[in-house]
């Protein structure tokens, strides 16, 4: 056994590509995107190791373009379920006694796997499975989950190097294990990265896990499980087992040896899963680890000192990249009466330019929302507000799933502040707008805090240096990750750790030791050199 301190290569945040005319990249994409749409494939299970196939199948559809079939996927049952339970805890007992610096060099190969020569092939699956840009997919799927790996690993290291004090006479130390049993990674369609980091980020430190992607997002699930195995990640430690959440969730929630619960999605869905927990914990061996980030309602709240042309910016990449299908999109806007005829104008002619389509077209800012039942859900908001008295739609307002699930991007301004699209979780590329008159601004941040149950993204923006620190004031409950005059998207690991409290979740921060810190259970040792011989104390004495 290695008897060295080891310390792993300083994490930097991956480069992003440019994808620009003319680039290597943009070629080797292309060429991808051409391969991977050429072929139709069948994704099975991966438990232990070994392809599963249950013959419980579901399609694998371009959003975009819904008549091209990428293939078909395996469903897990229960009888699945049990079995990667079972190959999970039989892999557990080696991979939490693997050296930590063996653990951390097979995601340092995978991220390096991802920097290189898987990177087209994730991007592109991103791409044609889940409807993002070239852009959208490289800052996702490639550039964030290689920080992922990177940055996670040497968290590790910084946790287990913090020793507590040792008087004289005896050596204090922890030691950080992983938990007993094995981590449920329920995993978004929305970003690649976080599939990729729910179910690694408990194994670097040494647990196993059982991985259910999104349904609609298994097509890029299966690349990176294929990546893992190549990068060496031993049987069993992670398992892939999409499938109905029900299907598979029912069963893993009622395991006695759940040990932890690594989460991103639905509020409504979370809360049903920690309700779960409460009513079996009578059965379980562990106090399971439950950490999740679910819903935002994330603001845009502007000063009249705020730099419009910015604003203008700021408001249109918050609410329409990827179709505004992130926790973190903006979804509404208090913006003061002073400043709002100046900021619609531009807006409004802003907006105009976009240009939405297929992804392969580089020109395209936006795609289509991710299935038939998203757009289902988004329309009913805006033909809800199209025939409300209290809103008018200033940009977009129309929809077509013809060939895809396309919405424009549509602006609602409502005099209401607490109008139906103020305060519910749309995801999807809509954005309302509230008009507070300058004078009113205490009154408006108010209505920003209490509006809505969440508290995942905000943004303020302002000119003035003492309007910025009662804004951040005001509103420092409101959400977990704050930003000032920029748009209230695009965290980077590293950078800027990510969550959110009150209904967007437990604030566990991905991207930060805080997180890794919930996979690790801590044991303390006390070694006394010389132990007493004599069984009394000084006081009983007589004399």
């Amino acid at each position: 056994m290695s008897n060295a301190y080891f310390q792993v290569p300083q994490p930097v945040n991956e480069p992003i590509r440019s994808y620009a005319p003319g680039t290597p990249e943009r070629a080797e994409l292309k060429a991808k995107l051409k391969e991977l749409k050429s072929q139709t494939i069948e994704v099975p299970l991966i438990i232990g190791g070994k392809e599963i196939k249950t013959g419980k199948t579901a399609e694998m559809r371009i959003p975009h373009d819904h008549g091209h079939l990428l293939g078909i996927y395996h469903k897990a049952g229960k009888e699945e379920v049990d079995m990667a339970i079972k190959a999970a805890l039989e892999a557990r007992e080696a991979w939490a006694a693997t050296p930590w610096e063996q653990r951390a060099a097979v995601f340092l190969k995978a991220a390096e796997l991802l920097a290189g020569s898987w990177r087209s092939t994730i991007n592109a699956a991103t791409m044609l499975g889940q409807s993002k840009t070239a852009f959208q997919a490289e800052i996702d799927s490639a550039c964030e989950l290689v920080d992922f790996w990177r940055f996670n690993t040497h968290y590790m290291t910084e946790l287990m190097s913090e020793q507590p004090y040792s008087p004289e006479g005896m050596w204090n130390r922890v030691e950080y294990r992983p938990l007993e049993g094995f981590v449920f990674a329920v995993t978004p369609f929305n970003f690649t990265s976080i599939a990729g980091n729910l179910p690694t980020a408990p194994a670097i430190v040494g647990n196993v896990a059982l991985w259910k992607p999104a349904s609609s997002s298994v097509y890029s699930g299966y690349f990176l499980m294929k990546l893992l195995q190549e990068a060496g990640l031993p049987d069993g430690v992670v398992n892939f087992i999409p499938g109905s959440g029900s299907q598979v969730g029912n069963p893993v929630l009622a395991s006695p040896d759940l040990a932890g619960i690594h989460f991103t999605g639905s509020t409504a869905v979370f809360q049903g899963m920690w309700k779960t927990v409460g009513e079996n914990i009578h059965k379980m061996k562990y106090y399971p680890r439950i950490v999740g980030e679910t819903g935002g309602k994330d603001f845009i709240f502007a000063h009249n000192s705020a730099d419009v042309d910015a604003l203008v910016v700021a408001a249109i990449r918050g609410a329409f990249e990827y179709q505004g299908q992130k926790c973190s999109a903006a979804s509404r806007m208090y913006i003061p009466r002073s400043i709002w005829d100046e900021f619609r104008q531009k807006y409004v002619a802003e907006v105009a330019k976009i240009k939405m389509g297929d992804v392969e077209d580089f020109s395209n800012f936006m795609s289509s929302v991710i299935d038939r039942a998203a757009f289902s859900s988004i329309t009913e908001y805006i033909d809800f507000a199209a025939s409300s008295d209290e809103a008018e739609i200033i940009t977009g307002g129309s929809y077509d799933d013809s060939k895809g699930f396309f919405i424009e991007p549509t602006t609602i301004v409502t005099n209401n502040p607490r109008f139906k699209t103020m305060q519910e979780e749309i995801f999807g590329p809509v954005l309302t707008i509230y008009v507070y008159e300058d004078a009113d601004f205490d009154e408006t941040l108010e209505l920003c805090d209490t509006t809505s149950p969440y508290a995942l993204t905000g943004a303020i923006w302002a000119r003035d240096r003492y309007a910025l620190v009662k804004m951040s004031d005001r509103l420092r409950n409101a959400a977990g990750n704050f930003y000032i005059n920029d748009k209230p998207t695009a965290a980077v690991v590293g950078q800027q750790p990510f969550g959110g409290a009150r209904a967007s979740g437990t604030n566990d921060k991905a991207g930060s030791s805080l997180n890794m810190l919930r996979w690790m259970s801590v044991r303390t040792l006390k070694e006394t050199f010389e132990p007493p011989k004599s069984w009394t104390y000084p006081f009983m004495s007589d004399k």
